[in-house]
């Protein structure tokens, strides 16, 4: 066979399905804090815009307070998330990131400090858990908003500590700015608050806190190894809240009579100050994830 027959056979078709297949995920696999942004974006809309779509179908069920009902918990709360988390899993699955290395060990080893982490985000939790007066609520409630709350942790965790972190690292970013970058998105993510009539110091309060509730479950996913813990604590930190003020995006609630609750706002105050403090001790950097074959775990450098 002459050379020009060998070329001939090795040369795959320009518009072969792998090709193509390959394009699309090689132009994720180079990483990059813009495509991060992109993902970010795209999800905040169709999250925004599932409400809306949705609204013949959950009009019926919804209730003025939304956690009157276990239907109306599911069709306010719940099926946005469950809905933006399939579609997550799919881009993710497109691009050949499932379970590898969203899911799969973390590149970089975690250090002792940074345990720190889940317990300042678990010591509001459990003060919300046992100093929610859940009698006001029904069973199908309750266990709903648990449910909400699940995928909730999901796919929040999944967008900002999955996706973005991974786009971080695979170009090469230092850890301190996968970390800060990664918390920052997630905090612009609820800027959209101010949408909602809530006032300016409220919306400033809250971007102060996911920024430093995302530090920490940056630092959560790092010394326990696996995005699951994250999305584990994540998803019971909204519930909690939810129930323990009664409402979303609520910073009142039962607290006057509830010495539990009452301790959630300084707990609080310690959860911010400890995320804001904790970045500073970021170190290290992921072997950069777009020189691997998409999906392989990666060597770590210790940080």
């Amino acid at each position: 066979m002459t050379d020009a027959s060998l070329a001939d056979a090795s040369t795959p078709e320009p518009d072969a399905p792998e090709t193509r297949e390959r394009g699309w995920r090689a132009f994720w696999n180079r990483g990059g804090w813009w495509k991060a942004l992109i993902v970010v974006v795209v999800y905040l809309a169709v999250y925004q815009l599932l409400p809306i779509v949705l609204l013949p179908l959950t009009r019926p069920v919804m209730d003025e307070n939304l956690f009157a009902t276990p239907g109306s918990v599911f069709a306010g709360l719940a099926l946005p998330v469950i809905l933006g988390s399939i579609v997550l899993l799919a881009f993710a699955w497109s691009l050949g990131w499932l379970p590898r290395p969203l899911f799969g060990r973390q590149p970089v080893r975690g250090r002792w400090w940074m345990w720190l982490a889940p317990v300042l985000v678990l010591i509001p939790i459990v003060l919300r858990l046992f100093g929610t007066d859940y009698a006001s609520y029904s069973a199908g409630v309750i266990v709903m908003t648990f449910v909400a709350g699940l995928f909730i942790g999901l796919s929040e965790e999944l967008v900002t500590r999955g996706l973005v972190v991974t786009l971080m690292r695979k170009a090469g970013h230092a850890e301190w700015a996968v970390a800060a970058v990664s918390a920052l998105f997630f905090s612009l993510m609820h800027s959209v608050n101010a949408l909602t009539g809530q006032g300016v110091e409220a919306v400033g309060f809250t971007l102060l806190y996911t920024f430093a509730f995302g530090i920490l479950m940056y630092l959560t996913m790092r010394v326990t190894g696996s995005l699951v813990w994250a999305i584990v604590l994540h998803g019971l930190t909204d519930p909690t809240t939810f129930l323990a003020t009664g409402g979303v995006d609520k910073t009142g609630g039962a607290a006057a009579e509830s010495p539990l609750l009452a301790l959630t706002a300084p707990a609080t105050i310690l959860l911010i100050i400890g995320g804001f403090l904790l970045l500073i001790f970021i170190r290290g950097r992921a072997t950069p994830l777009a020189a691997t074959v998409a999906g392989a775990d990666t060597p770590a450098r210790q940080g």
